[in-house]
């Protein structure tokens, strides 16, 4: 991989080894919720079966993995989790050490976010710790996710709507400070129009999806102006970190 733009580390441009890169996607310390999605060149955020894995590359992938790995939870939508099959997470192998030299714990828990309450049925019988479930204390689905992984592992952010910030918050309490959203794009748009995004990490893929497909942020989002800080490439696939500034 080449560096094509300074990273927000002030490392140089040039090419990149593994270990460089962990440098280059690192975080700040502290509290920080950034964003990872994927688009075509013609701004599709999935391809013809509906996923946005059929989008996907070789170097994104290793981005997405390592991002996973820098994190301490991982937040997707219920949508999205139907949609692309979504499992309990692990690290993969090659990524753990990078993952213990920073003091994150071995296990990456899964927070899915629903409006109606409803379940996805792939993280229904995940074993304890590793999947939560953020929706509204008004959610028909409530009671059924409360019976499916237990009350504790629910959380009931706001009445009429999912309540990010209190989600956000939550997170915080539970020591889970480096959140990570894969969206889909109405999750990733509501972070971003309730001012809790710090970054978005975009790969654009050098693709063309044609047809009518999803942008990769929802409308709730807004207008807004982000700063590139980085900008990675490995044949033709472009993969930025933009900072946002914070309501």
């Amino acid at each position: 991989m080449r560096l094509l733009l300074p990273a927000a580390s002030g490392r140089p441009a040039g090419e990149l080894t593994r270990d460089d890169l962990v440098e280059v996607y690192a975080p700040p310390s502290g509290s920080w919720l950034r964003c990872n999605m994927v688009t075509t060149l013609d701004g599709a955020a999935n391809g013809p079966d509906g996923r946005s894995g059929s989008i996907n590359t070789d170097a994104d992938h290793v981005v997405f993995d390592l991002l996973r790995a820098l994190s301490h939870v991982v937040v997707v939508g219920a949508g999205t989790v139907r949609a692309e099959g979504y499992p309990p997470l692990d690290v993969p192998q090659e990524w753990t050490g990078v993952r213990s030299a920073r003091g994150l714990p071995d296990r990456l828990p899964l927070v899915v976010v629903s409006h109606s309450g409803n379940l996805p049925a792939t993280v229904r019988d995940a074993s304890a710790g590793s999947v939560l479930f953020a929706t509204r204390s008004g959610a028909p689905g409530l009671a059924d996710a409360r019976a499916a992984l237990g009350a504790d592992r629910v959380i009931a952010c706001g009445h009429d709507e999912v309540d990010l910030a209190t989600l956000v918050t939550d997170l915080h309490a539970r020591g889970w400070e480096q959140i990570l959203t894969e969206g889909g794009p109405q999750l990733t748009g509501s972070f971003l129009g309730a001012g809790l995004m710090d970054e978005l990490c975009f790969t654009i893929a050098p693709r063309i999806a044609g047809g009518d497909h999803l942008r990769p942020v929802g409308p709730a989002a807004g207008p807004g102006l982000l700063e590139l800080r980085t900008l990675v490439e490995q044949d033709g696939t472009l993969m930025g970190r933009w900072f946002t500034t914070r309501t």
